[in-house]
């Protein structure tokens, strides 16, 4: 503080400073007598605000430092500081004069050895059991024989040879890579944007969506596997909707992602072991099946007619069950001859007997009788037919001096008159009443558009489609396969689609028989 120091004035026993000079001087002293340290201490209280820094406390038994890691530096750590984690930061020590506090500026933390990180990581399990991840009622079953498997592991190792190989030897199938970083600070975002970006693809698209998912890594240390033990993983594969096998490290290995995939297998190869059968066993097993149903099938066969031949055994002879009606047959036969002749005697002694009250010469009275009866008919019917005819005559000639010309051309003329009056209101009465109409339909369907959603889109609102259909919460949007938002002038699918124009509602056209 030499250079603040200036001689008294006279009259007074010290100098004086300013709060921002006394503050600059003690952080001038404290990063001058410390350049760069490293501390070693527990991690107390974190705070991350929106700024993207992150502010924490080191602490031991008696003492407690507060530290800021800036947000560029807080991006690259490798592991983020949590509470209770014991830690060893590196950085240098400052002041901060709007509190008059010291801190230290972190420029890298990593856990203080073994112990920390296993602590951290068994903090992490308890938190993802806690909220039921590792349950077994959420592991779903392997697809059988799936028709494309998805890879996610690093393209260059030996890892994915033996996946390709083992699927080869086993039951070829379809293999899309997804190739990722398996350790290393990039490792957890890229096998989590993998996961999410296989899930992401629709099924039955140019590129097919997999069936089952592999993440395969090989062995290493702890830290090499750290990647896979980091919460944005586990999460990812908790919430993958394809069936997930997780094949990181050797057996011995464990990771987060293994409590949370369908199934953990203990390497690699054993991962394309579980994905696919053999296909020469699914052969021999087809073979044995087929003998079997043979096997079987004539042994039902053999059965059944053994069956059959015990129980025609038992059953009479067909001979003894028609003997008695061929016995009866024969005896109606030999009764029909005399029968019939029994009954054409019968009807011809009643034909002679009707035939006998039939003489000519009661045919003949019969006879003139009707012709005299028709003779003095027709006598009748001629002066009959005479006076009908005069008689309308007299009447229609009466009616037709009664009916004068003029008279019936005024009388059309008054009710053709009364036609046009009444024509003519009926016609203003229509058009009044369409009018009406009209003007009912169109403020209703000003309402319609008023009270509308498309009038809703115009003030800055969005509607939400997944799958054609209207979706409210985020739980169905997530589920929706495709989703399509649609704003005033048109609708996006997200991901780059063009926006189409909103469709216009088409008008109702008329009812037959309206007045519209």
């Amino acid at each position: 503080m030499s250079d603040l120091i200036d001689d008294p004035e006279p009259g007074q026993n010290a100098p004086e400073y300013t709060v921002t000079e006394i503050s600059g001087a003690v952080k001038r002293t404290i990063e001058g007598a410390f350049s760069r340290v490293r501390i070693r201490g527990e991690v107390g209280r974190v705070s991350r605000p929106r700024s993207g820094h992150i502010y924490l406390d080191l602490k031991d038994d008696r003492s407690v430092l507060s530290g800021v890691i800036w947000k560029g530096v807080s991006a690259r750590l490798k592991v983020q500081p949590e509470e209770g984690m014991e830690v060893v930061a590196t950085g240098k020590i400052t002041t901060f004069g709007g509190q008059s506090k010291y801190q230290i500026v972190i420029d890298d933390i990593a856990p203080a050895g073994m112990g920390a990180l296993m602590a951290m990581l068994e903090k992490r399990k308890k938190a993802l059991e806690a909220e039921g991840l590792f349950a077994a009622d959420r592991k779903r079953p392997l697809p059988y024989l799936p028709e494309v498997i998805g890879v996610i592991t690093s393209p260059s190792g030996a890892v994915i040879r033996d996946i390709l190989h083992r699927l080869r030897d086993r039951f070829p199938r379809k293999v899309l890579i997804w190739p990722v970083a398996v350790q290393g600070d990039k490792c957890a975002p890229e096998v989590t944007r993998a996961i999410e970006g296989f899930n992401a693809m629709t099924p039955g698209g140019a590129l097919p969506r997999p069936d089952l998912l592999i993440v395969a890594r090989g062995g290493g240390s702890i830290e090499d596997l750290w990647g896979f033990n980091e919460e944005s993983v586990a999460r990812a594969a908790a919430a993958s909707d394809i069936p997930l096998i997780s094949a990181v490290g050797h057996e011995t290995d464990t990771t987060l992602i293994d409590f949370v995939s369908d199934l953990r297998a203990p390497t690699p190869t054993a991962a394309a072991e579980h994905a696919v059968p053999v296909r020469l066993e699914l052969l021999g097993w087809v073979g044995q099946q087929d003998s079997r149903l043979t096997r079987a099938l004539s042994l039902a066969i053999s059965q059944r007619g053994q069956r059959l031949r015990d129980l025609a055994r038992a059953l009479p002879r067909p001979q003894t069950l028609v003997a008695d009606a061929s016995q009866r047959l024969d005896r109606w036969a030999e009764r029909l001859p005399g029968a019939l002749s029994l009954l054409a005697e019968k009807k011809r002694g009643a034909m002679t007997a009707a035939a006998s009250g039939l003489r000519p010469s009661v045919l003949g009275g019969r006879v003139v009788q009707h012709r005299q009866t028709v003779d003095k008919l027709s006598a009748r019917l001629g002066p009959g037919l005479s006076r009908s005819i005069t008689q309308q005559r007299r009447d229609l000639s009466h009616q037709a001096s009664r009916l004068r010309l003029p008279a019936l051309q005024q009388d059309l003329k008054r009710r053709r008159d009364d036609y046009d009056r009444l024509a003519a209101r009926l016609t203003d009465s229509a058009t009044a009443q369409v009018t009406g109409w009209r003007t009912q339909l169109d403020a209703r369907d000003r309402l319609r558009q008023t009270l509308g959603y498309t009038e809703t889109l115009k003030r800055g609102y969005a509607v939400v489609r997944g799958d054609g259909q209207v979706v409210t919460t985020a739980a169905a949007a997530k589920k929706a396969d495709a989703i399509e938002i649609e704003f005033q002038d048109g609708r996006i699918a997200p991901g780059g689609a063009k926006p189409k124009p909103a469709s216009k509602p088409t008008p109702p056209k008329p009812e037959q028989g309206s007045l519209f």
